[in-house]
């Protein structure tokens, strides 16, 4: 049934989304469940599990993009009242099921992965192969400073620490003194002008034989820091396991290492007996966990999917239950 549903999707929608029946298989969507979609995107992992899940299922979809969230409420108007959207980070979801009068979920997913939408519209400034303003914002109303000013503001050693930590690029130094080389003249204020300086930055010999384009990494960096990407998850985290039913799983599915180890070390953390502080000498807490892990190791997409969604081949997902009483 979960194959098919992702066959499914692939055959209406032009795309599959990223590890669709391996997410549907933990969360195992039940009637009557409640489940947040925190990064709701165009609706594909939302469908799937209301299909799922059946009668009385509810589902509670979160994004920041106002766009993407108007695609994916005409995908999912069918179900009617059972999909509740809203123009939200997915680190306010506690708040957002306060509003519906939700205490506790059944399931919880989040696909940390930028939209199609968001790269495919050269306007909104993601892409690196497309002319557009630098501005990168999930959400253009929301006060958030654009990647313009990042990249024309901040001083050579922040610019190299951004592209450095958050993009893990090996040329950061060179690329940050290039930019604040450029921005002498005058400043960057497209897609693909900081795109060239950025491929001008690498050395002859590592543009030749790179997989990606030299901008790759440098997009992503600025992109994660515009959003707030990391802090956003490491919220969710804090808070996701008291959220949950006994039994509830969660859901991660990232595209970055940083965002991984964030997702591994949260889950961990939870799952162990006892969870006193490692520095005390005693434990007090009852050496009861509250996670399970579902995945010891990270799964990655197959190789048929990487075939048929490119996208997809960085994607790491993991997954945990619930187990003890809620709030513990």
């Amino acid at each position: 049934m979960m194959r098919e549903l992702a066959h499914k999707e692939q055959g209406e929608h032009g795309h599959i989304s990223v590890l669709l029946a391996e997410t549907l298989e933990f969360l195992a969507p039940r009637p009557g469940g409640r489940y947040l979609d925190g990064t709701l995107g165009l609706g594909g992992h939302s469908e799937a599990i209301l299909e799922l899940a059946g009668q009385g299922a509810e589902l509670l979809g979160l994004d920041r993009d106002a766009q993407a969230l108007e695609r994916a409420r005409t995908r999912l108007a069918r179900f009617g009242q059972a999909a509740h959207l809203v123009q939200a980070p997915y680190s306010s979801f506690e708040a957002e099921m306060e509003n519906l009068g939700w205490d506790l979920l059944d399931g919880a997913v989040l696909d940390l992965g930028i939209s199609s939408l968001q790269v495919d519209l050269a306007e909104r400034g993601f892409s690196f192969m497309a002319e557009g303003p630098l501005d990168m914002r999930m959400d253009p109303d929301s006060g958030a400073a654009p990647a313009s000013q990042i990249v024309n503001k901040a001083s050579c050693e922040r610019l190299k620490e951004i592209i450095r930590d958050l993009g893990e690029e090996p040329m950061a130094g060179r690329i940050a003194r290039a930019i604040v080389e450029a921005r002498q003249d005058k400043e960057i204020e497209t897609t693909l002008e900081l795109a060239a300086i950025v491929a001008r930055a690498y050395p002859a010999k590592w543009r030749r034989t790179a997989r990606n384009h030299p901008a790759t990494r440098t997009f992503q960096a600025l992109r994660m820091a515009v959003n707030s990407e990391l802090e956003e998850l490491e919220s969710f985290l804090s808070r996701i396991t008291d959220r949950l039913r006994p039994g509830g799983r969660v859901v991660v599915i990232s595209f970055h290492s940083l965002e991984d180890r964030l997702v591994k070390w949260a889950f961990r953390e939870d799952a162990r007996k006892c969870r006193c502080p490692r520095t005390q000498p005693f434990c007090d807490c009852g050496g009861q966990p509250r996670l399970k892990l579902l995945t010891k190791k990270p799964l990655a997409p197959s190789e048929q999917e990487m075939a048929a969604n490119p996208r997809s081949r960085s994607a790491k997902l993991r997954a945990a239950e619930r187990v003890g009483e809620a709030g513990q």
